[in-house]
């Protein structure tokens, strides 16, 4: 599995919109584009970090994160590998006996093919893997 860098790190939060303002106060990041992820029932938001960026991310239908604010408040969620070849690096994961919560991929937000290794498998760390859509804006140089 070739890992080519760090896409994005996710923050969960209730609103969108006082955690945007709020990064933007602080380190004067400038929010993208909203998005709604339907199939995952969540909200999006990305902030540009250099080549990578954060994403803000909130429920929009999604029980798991509704939980994961109940149980610990907002925070860091995931954090998200892009790899090269998504289908063979799952391939390989589950080859390993790896728990995947994810054995195929699915788009998420910005376009990309994403699929989700269980945090078992990383020391309870959720970890995103991203194939990115070639026309995201966030992905950098």
């Amino acid at each position: 599995m070739k890992i080519k860098k760090i896409d994005h790190v996710a923050f969960c939060v209730p609103r969108l919109g006082e955690a945007a303002a709020r990064w933007k106060a602080l380190f004067g990041v400038v929010a993208g584009e909203h998005e709604v992820v339907e199939s995952q029932g969540t909200e999006v938001l990305p902030l540009s970090v250099g080549d990578s960026c954060v994403e803000l991310i909130a429920p929009h239908g999604n029980e798991s994160l509704g939980r994961f604010l109940q149980k610990r408040g907002p925070g860091l969620h995931h954090i998200a590998l892009e790899v090269e070849g998504l289908d063979e690096a799952l391939a390989t994961l589950k080859s390993l006996g790896v728990p995947l919560i994810d054995e195929t991929p699915r788009k998420g937000a910005r376009g990309h093919r994403v699929a989700f290794v269980h945090p078992k498998a990383t020391g309870g760390v959720l970890v995103e893997l991203v194939e990115p859509d070639p026309g995201d804006p966030f992905r950098g140089a």
